[in-house]
This record gives structure tokens, sequence and C-alpha cells, in this order.
């Protein structure tokens, strides 16, 4: 591959992640495109591949690349990442990686610089399979259940909680009340408090489908509430976000999402329940809703999903949930309609 051909690849690239940037993707989501466009282009360097003219073998060859070189960590607290002591990269980091680089790709068609787009689109279909049988991506989709913790480990989790500073607990209990992403929690203003109704307005800026709602929650997490306002009060009086850094060293800045992440994590180790995600309330919050008989489009639209697909990914119901239903309302049918089959031959 000439010297020529990898400085118009390069340049290729940095227009796209420049056009992310501008469109307004979130800067976390053009750091990732931007890593996972120029890793796929070092492979493409490294193996003597024309990055502008790759084909889908070149594909391939980049997902056995990334399923055998050995893993560089990451984040633990981000699902889709490796971990540091997985022999592979995860079903859904192969994933994202395809999705960026076809992502580009898109790009470089809508630019007359390619005729078609090396990386198949995967069709997703009806949920029994019925429709676009056989039209699947390079890399098939892994559905893991979520964790979700007993009644039992969830009393541990807020026992260990009790000796968190009313910041920490407040957070807790705003992510299971109202089901939130660890991100929507962070973002979280001042103003977007309504204590006399106790209700919380999600901006849409901050929400994962850029779509707003207004979620209630509980007379519990409002005391927390008034307490931790007397709290920031005494650190500032200024309106704006409303969780704040209490250490000297970034005294009265917002809390990241990171830093969320750090106290979920070691909550979760010192409760003895290391799968304890920020994650984790939100699946929980979802299932309830569940377990309580509300509607699947209801909570598809507290959980501010734009598809009732996605909010059955999250709810989770235990064999103990589902067997309790089945007594109640399924059992004595069933048993009538396989009855005749306990009915020994004469």
């Amino acid at each position: 591959m000439s010297q020529k051909t990898v400085h118009q690849a390069e340049a290729q690239i940095e227009s796209w992640i420049a056009l992310q940037r501008d469109l307004g993707k979130a800067p976390n989501t053009v750091i990732a495109y931007g890593r996972g466009v120029r890793d796929f282009a070092a492979f493409c360097c490294m193996e003597s591949f024309d990055l502008l003219e790759a084909r889908k073998g070149t594909i391939a060859a980049y997902l056995h690349h990334l399923r055998s070189r050995p893993p560089r960590g990451g984040n633990a607290g981000d699902a889709g990442h490796a971990c540091a002591t997985s022999p592979i990269m995860a079903n859904a980091s192969l994933r994202h990686r395809l999705t960026i680089i076809r992502l580009f790709y898109d790009h470089l068609v809508e630019e007359g610089l390619r005729g078609t787009n090396p990386v198949p689109r995967g069709l997703r279909g009806a949920i029994d399979g019925s429709r676009h049988q056989g039209a699947r991506g390079l890399v098939p989709v892994h559905r893991s259940l979520p964790w979700i913790p007993s009644e039992e480990q969830w009393l541990t989790i807020l026992e260990a909680a009790r000796s968190e500073p009313i910041r920490n607990r407040l957070m807790l209990a705003f992510a299971y009340d109202c089901a939130l992403r660890r991100e929507e929690l962070c973002a979280l203003e001042t103003s977007d408090i309504d204590p006399a109704q106790k209700l919380i307005t999600i901006r849409a800026e901050t929400t994962k489908t850029k779509a707003g709602r207004v979620v209630p929650y509980s007379a519990v997490t409002g005391e927390l509430l008034t307490v931790y306002l007397r709290e920031r009060r005494a650190l500032s009086r200024s309106r704006g976000p409303l969780f704040l850094s209490t250490s000297p060293r970034n005294l009265t800045m917002p809390i990241t999402k990171w830093t969320w992440s750090k106290v979920v994590r070691a909550l979760g180790v010192r409760a003895g329940e290391p799968k304890l995600s920020t994650h984790t309330m939100r699946h929980l919050c979802l299932t309830d809703l569940a377990r309580v008989g509300w509607d699947i489009h209801e909570i598809a639209r507290f959980a501010g999903h734009r598809s009732v697909q996605t909010t059955l990914l999250y709810i989770h119901l235990s064999a103990r949930d589902l067997s309790a239903k089945f007594a109640a309302t399924a059992a004595e049918l069933h048993e009538a309609r396989l009855a005749s089959i306990m009915e020994v031959p004469q």
C-alpha cells in the first residue's frame, strides 16, 4: 500500500470523525468512533490492505485478529468491554467495532468514494425469526440475561449503602426509583427536580435516545433529597448540577459518570456483590414494575425506550417469579391439557 493511499485513508478518517463531532454526537461517542476506526486502519496498514478498497474478506480477517489478540482490559463497569481475564474480546465489543466500521464505510459510499459497504448489515426481523431468515450480521447477537439481585442480595446492598454519604445514598435511590442511566443521573440539575410533585424531568439532551421524559420518585427518596439539599447548600448556593463533589481537589465540581461507577463498584465489593453495576438499579426497577403488573408499553415510556423490544431485554423475571405466576394463572389449564398423558394404557 503506497504512502499516498495511506494519507488518503487518514484524511477520510479525520474527515469522518470531524463530521460526527459537527453533527453533535456525544464526546464519548466521537472518541469511541475515532478509536475504533483508527484501530481498523492500523490493522489494514499492518496487513498491507487498502482501507478505502476493503472487501468482506478484509473485515473477516480483522475479526479474526480481534478474536486472537490478547485483551487490553477496560472499564469493568462497561458492559461492552472484554474482561481483563477474558481470553477473547467479548461478543458485544466485536459487534461495536463492526458498527463503527460499517458507519465509516456508509460515509464513504455517501461521498461516492465506494460503491458498496463491505460490512453487511444484519436484519432483525420478527421475534420468532420468521422474517429475514439467514440475513445475519458477521457477528451473531448474544443476549445474556442481566444480573438482578435477589431480595436478600438487595437488602445486603442497601445495608452496605447506609454507611455511604447522603449524596451517594440519594444517587442510588434516584437510580432505582426512576430507572436512570448513569449519564442521566449524573447530569441532573437542581431545576430538574419538582419536590412538591415528587417528579424528575430527564432532559432530552442527557438521554441516550434524545427523548425527554418526566418520572416520579418515592417518599423515601424525597426525604433523602431534603437532607442532601441542606448539605449541598453548604457547598454551593448556585443552581446547576445537583450532585457535587466534596473532595478537596474537585470541590463543588459536578460528579462524573466515572466517579459514580467507582462508587457503585466499591459498594458492590463491600456488600459481597461484585456484579453490582450502575445499570443494576435500572434493571431492577423495570423488572419490579413488571412484577407488579405494569403494561410493557408503560414500562417502555418510564424507561425512555423507543421500542418495547428494548424493554423486553431489560426485564428479567426470575424463575421464582415465573413459577408463582404460572401456579396462579396457568397451572390448572396446563394440567387439563396434559391429563390424558397420565392415563395408563389398558
